[in-house]
């Protein structure tokens, strides 16, 4: 009798673990990304740039109770679905290219330098195809 209760207690233990590791790698993510997604839609407000599901971008206009209207180019505005924002953009300032390119000469454009000493090479002539010889 001791073997079987010893071999019961084990395999609820295993079931007890089994359903840990599963709480663990699927329902508590999934909970986190609730989450998100409720603080996502509590932030939404008239003037800041969403992305919508389907990938396009654009101005939130008008909020309704389950849907949004949102501003995709100047004065074309589509309903999306709240639950179809995929989420809010943050405007981060760019950096201008000019700068970087200042910074690093590239390899493919030479240095005003070297420019300098090579002089330009002269075109080819350009070739008439034997089609246009025919035609003319």
């Amino acid at each position: 009798m001791i073997i079987g209760a010893s071999g019961g207690s084990s395999f609820f233990l295993i079931i007890i673990v089994g359903f840990a590791v599963l709480w663990l790698l699927v329902v508590r993510p999934q909970r986190r990304r609730q989450n998100e997604q409720r603080r996502m839609m509590d932030e939404l407000q008239i003037g800041v740039t969403v992305l919508t599901a389907g990938g396009i971008y654009g101005t939130v206009t008008r909020l309704e109770e389950d849907a949004v209207i949102v501003e995709i180019a100047p004065q074309i505005e589509v309903r999306v679905a709240r639950r179809a924002i995929a989420g809010i953009t943050r405007d981060e300032p760019e950096e201008p290219a000019e700068e970087s390119a200042a910074e690093e000469p590239s390899a493919e454009e030479p240095s005003a330098d070297e420019a300098a000493e090579e002089p330009a090479a002269e075109k080819p002539p350009e070739e008439v195809s034997s089609t246009e010889e025919n035609r003319g």
